[in-house]
C-alpha cells in the first residue's frame, strides 16, 4: 500500500479509502468486522463514512456505520492514530426542523452524536453532505472552524458542491481567514467523468484540493456484472447502474476486459480503479465492497501499472466530450 498527502496538508492516507456505505444495510457486523480488519492488514488507513448512513433500510434511524466503525476499532484495540476517519454531516437525522442541513445548532449537535458513536474524541476530516442554500456559506464555515479550533475536527471537506458553490466556499474563508475545505468528494468514473472534468478539476488543481471520488466503479457497471444482451435483475443497484447501458459504454467496457487480460489478468474494476490511480490528480477512490472477497479484488487495482498509450485508448473511448 502507498501513501499520499491529502490534498495541500502533510496528512498521509492510503491510495485506497475503504467506504462504508454498505456497513449495517448489505454488510452484517461480522462481515464489516471482516472487511475492516482486512483494509486494515493491507494498510488502507482511510474510512470514510457519514452520519446517514444507512438511514434508508427501514427501522433504521441512522448513524449505524459510524457506530461499527467505533465498534470495530474498540473491540479490536485499534490505535486511533493509525486510522484516518472521514465522516459527513447535512442529511436529516431526525423529524425536528433543525435535523437537517449546516446551520451552527445542527452541524454542533451532529458532531457530537458523531463523535459518540465513532467512540473518539476526534474527526479527522468532517465533510459537508452536499450544499445547504438555506444556510449562509459563512456560518457553516465559521461553525466548521470552531470544531477545528476546539480540536474535535481535524480537517474539512465537501462532498458532491458544484464548482461555484466550492468557489464560494474557498474564497469565504479566504476572506474571514479560517479553516477551508481541504478536499472534495466527487462522483466520478470512466462513465461519469464530464461534471468533475467540466467545472471541478481545475479548482482542485488550483487550490490544491485532495479528490476522494466516490463510486468509482460506476454503481457497479465498471465490474462487468453487467452485459449488453443479458437482463440485469430487478434491483435498485441495477436499476442505478443502467443509466450507463449504451453503446458507447459497452464498447468501454469490452476494451477495458481486453485490457486487463492482456496485462495479465487484471478485472474490468481492477482497470477502472488504476486509472483514476494514475491522475496525480485523485488522492484516493473510495471503494465500497460489501465482503472481503470484493475488497481483495479491490486492492489487487494497485498492482496494475496502465502505461500512457493504455490510459489514452479509455479516455478516447470514455471522452464526454466527443459524445453523442
Amino acid at each position: 500500500m502507498q501513501y499520499r498527502n491529502f490534498g495541500r496538508t502533510g496528512l498521509k492516507v492510503s491510495e485506497l479509502c475503504l467506504g462504508s456505505m454498505q456497513f449495517g444495510w448489505t454488510a452484517n457486523e461480522q462481515t464489516t468486522f471482516q472487511v475492516l480488519n482486512a483494509a486494515f492488514d493491507a494498510g488502507i488507513n482511510f474510512i470514510d463514512t457519514a452520519d446517514i448512513y444507512s438511514r434508508w433500510v427501514e427501522g433504521n434511524p441512522g448513524g449505524v456505520s459510524e457506530s461499527l466503525i467505533g465498534n470495530w476499532m474498540k473491540d479490536n484495540h485499534i490505535p486511533r492514530d493509525q486510522v484516518i476517519i472521514a465522516t459527513k454531516v447535512r442529511g436529516r437525522m431526525g423529524a425536528g426542523p433543525n435535523d437537517e442541513g449546516l446551520s451552527r445548532a445542527h452541524i454542533f449537535n451532529a458532531v457530537e452524536n458523531s463523535l459518540q458513536r465513532l467512540q473518539t474524541d476526534y474527526i479527522d476530516l468532517y465533510q459537508t453532505h452536499a450544499y445547504d442554500a438555506t444556510t449562509p456559506i459563512d456560518e457553516t464555515l465559521l461553525a466548521l472552524n470552531d470544531l477545528v479550533r476546539q480540536g474535535k475536527v481535524r480537517y474539512i471537506g465537501c462532498y458532491n458542491y458544484p464548482g461555484w458553490r466550492l468557489m464560494q466556499a474557498l474564497w469565504a474563508s479566504e476572506r474571514m481567514d479560517i479553516a477551508r475545505y481541504d478536499s472534495l468528494q466527487p462522483h466520478y468514473n470512466l462513465v461519469h467523468r464530464d461534471e468533475f472534468e467540466r467545472e471541478l478539476s481545475d479548482i482542485c488543481q488550483t487550490y490544491a484540493l485532495g479528490v476522494i471520488p466516490y463510486s468509482p466503479l460506476g454503481g457497479g457497471f465498471l465490474t462487468g456484472k453487467y452485459r449488453q444482451n443479458a437482463q440485469p435483475p430487478d434491483s435498485p443497484r441495477a436499476r442505478g447502474a443502467s443509466r450507463y447501458f449504451n453503446e458507447r459504454n459497452w464498447d468501454l467496457l469490452g476494451k477495458m476486459e481486453t485490457l486487463g487480460r492482456e496485462k495479465g489478468g487484471f478485472s474490468i474494476s481492477q482497470v477502472a480503479l488504476s486509472w483514476l490511480l494514475s491522475n496525480p490528480l485523485i488522492t484516493s477512490p473510495i471503494i465500497g465492497p460489501r465482503n472481503s472477497e470484493q475488497l481483495e479484488d479491490n486492492i489487487k487495482s494497485l498492482d496494475l501499472h496502465l502505461e500512457n498509450e493504455e490510459l489514452q485508448v479509455l479516455n478516447d473511448a470514455s471522452d464526454w466530450k466527443h459524445s453523442t
